[in-house]
């Protein structure tokens, strides 16, 4: 498998990026929230129609979830719960902006989950599509109670360690050795510094606010070898992608663009089928696509979000389809050599 590396790592230092840089995989890290549900669902620890209530119903805040009485794990897992965003929350961004300085994590899983308590839900359970963080959260509490470990040690020994994700490791402190600055716009929403480290490796403000909404750093080959495992069949015993790959539409719209569990499954593009996911925490952009018509999975990430979060400029867009015309270019002269 390639990989390299171009640009800074550090534009005041100037240290080049190389491919064993790493960055925050934000959102990307939900591909192993569905791939542990998934392995529990076989080992029988779980079913993924399970109701929410079932595992969490005796927590003191769970009356108050929109739609507790019928969200199902498999509609946290497609984003079809109805459950807001607390990302999306003013008074999440409000908080947030007031408390990123601490050094600790400054917020609780039960704390963010309460940003959404009491709010009327976004629609009935499983029908429509809103993207929620808050959602995989709750996931992360189920795992934690279906095995009563830590859902970090659950993707380390299922995933992490077998498959020789070396790179990858949790994103629950702010010392990330072998981290990349990441680079922000100075007026953003959440009132955190342009740039994302204070030293090498020391992140300024605390990412394990994400959890299992994300909660990974990484790099980019580690990413492209979960991504070939994973949705070649090959990240756990089992056939699973029936499974995994069932997916709703994220839009009334014909997008081409459905979601299943924990992936983006998207048709209709210049080289057939992808199934994936893409991250964004501040300062960091990731990209993970598998196209199953050529058997290759590209993963790459970006130390900064400027003029690529707010869609200003089709970065993300533009280098998912460069690479897949170089790596395509090259699968084929492979085949036809053959």
């Amino acid at each position: 498998m390639e990989d390299f590396a171009v640009g800074l790592a550090d534009i005041e230092q100037e240290k080049p990026m190389t491919p064993q840089s790493r960055m925050l995989a934000a959102s990307i890290g939900k591909t192993f929230v569905g791939a542990t549900l998934l392995a529990l669902a076989a080992d029988g620890l779980l079913s993924l129609d399970d109701p929410v209530s079932k595992w969490l119903g005796d927590q003191p805040w769970f009356g108050r979830l929109p739609n507790h009485e019928s969200i199902t794990l498999r509609q946290l897992l497609n984003h079809t719960s109805g459950i807001p965003n607390h990302v999306e929350s003013e008074q999440f961004a409000l908080a947030f902006s007031e408390r990123w300085q601490l050094v600790d994590n400054p917020f609780s899983r039960e704390e963010l989950i309460g940003f959404v308590l009491d709010q009327p839900p976004l629609f009935p359970a499983g029908e429509a599509w809103y993207y929620s963080d808050t959602g995989y959260l709750l996931l992360g509490l189920v795992i934690e109670r279906a095995t009563g470990y830590r859902w970090y040690d659950e993707v380390v020994r299922r995933f992490l360690q077998p498959l020789n994700l070396s790179r990858t490791t949790s994103s629950d402190r702010v010392d990330l050795p072998g981290l990349a600055a990441g680079y922000m716009v100075e007026e953003n929403s959440f009132g955190l510094p342009p740039k994302t480290t204070s030293a090498p490796g020391r992140m300024v403000w605390n990412p394990g606010i994400e959890w299992s909404g994300g909660g990974f750093v990484s790099n980019s080959k580690d990413l492209a070898v979960w991504g070939k495992m994973l949705y070649e069949g090959r990240a756990m015993e089992g056939n699973y992608l029936d499974d995994l790959l069932a997916s709703v539409p994220v839009a009334d719209t014909d997008s081409g663009t459905s979601y299943g569990l924990a992936v983006a499954v998207h048709t209709g593009g210049p080289f057939g089928p992808t199934y994936g996911h893409g991250g964004w925490i501040p300062g960091y952009i990731s990209s993970l696509r598998y196209y199953p018509e050529y058997d290759i999975c590209i993963a790459f990430q970006i130390n900064t979000d400027i003029g690529i979060v707010d869609h200003s400029e089709p970065v993300v867009e533009d280098m998912e389809e460069r690479l897949a015309e170089i790596v395509v270019a090259a699968a084929r002269q492979d085949k036809s050599g053959d």
